[in-house]
């Protein structure tokens, strides 16, 4: 595993190149990933917006940012994501700010469908859900627990429509888009803050 965690390192991006290289195809009229359609990059053309209005809106709340001041490990947050995932546009502006508040915490981006050993290893019920976190301990590159593809609450929410209409259509896309939005990240920095610290006394 330790030679997986590796190898996706050394094929990562940091935050602003993830942004970058999402920006660039999008002018090519591209998406990331390997199939390209109108609705990925119509997808990913709304996710640029969602994305640059969390990174101005998003605030760590201070109990969070005491939590992170207490860390006494080094992490790499390592993130599964691609740029047409609208889960992924939400949460990854949210670990870079957690990842700004320590210099305990470093964020490295990996696409899905460039890295399919490591996507298989992070199965979400067996499917290849995204965005996967992997905490993965700095001087050892060992994984120390897994977060993703969504806060419990926002799980649930899917989940539970899913089993009233029996399909995940743009209804419950909305009312999770508006469960983000209402949320401001505080579930998904939560829930990788225990993820952390629980890692601390491993």
């Amino acid at each position: 595993m330790s030679t997986l965690i590796e190898k996706s390192l050394d094929n990562s991006y940091s935050y602003s190149e993830y942004r970058n290289h999402i920006s660039m195809l999008l002018q090519d009229g591209l998406s990331t990933g390997l199939t390209q359609s109108e609705d990925l990059t119509h997808y990913s053309t709304l996710n640029e917006a969602r994305m640059n209005r969390l990174e101005k809106t998003i605030k760590v709340p201070q109990e969070i940012k005491d939590k992170l001041a207490g860390l006494e490990k080094e992490h790499i947050l390592l993130v599964i994501s691609e740029g047409w995932c609208g889960d992924a546009a939400q949460i990854v502006p949210v670990i870079k700010k957690m990842a700004d508040e320590t210099d305990k915490l470093e964020l490295s981006i990996v696409l899905r469908d460039e890295n399919d050993d490591l996507m298989n290893e992070y199965l979400t019920n067996g499917a290849r859900s995204i965005p996967k976190l992997v905490l993965v301990e700095k001087d050892t590159q060992i994984a120390r627990g897994s977060w993703g593809p969504r806060p419990h609450d926002a799980a649930k929410l899917i989940a539970d429509y899913k089993a009233k209409h029996g399909v995940i259509d743009m209804e419950a896309k909305t009312e999770l888009q508006k469960w983000y939005l209402h949320d401001k990240g505080e579930s998904t920095m939560e829930e990788i803050t225990l993820l952390l610290q629980n890692a601390e006394n491993m």
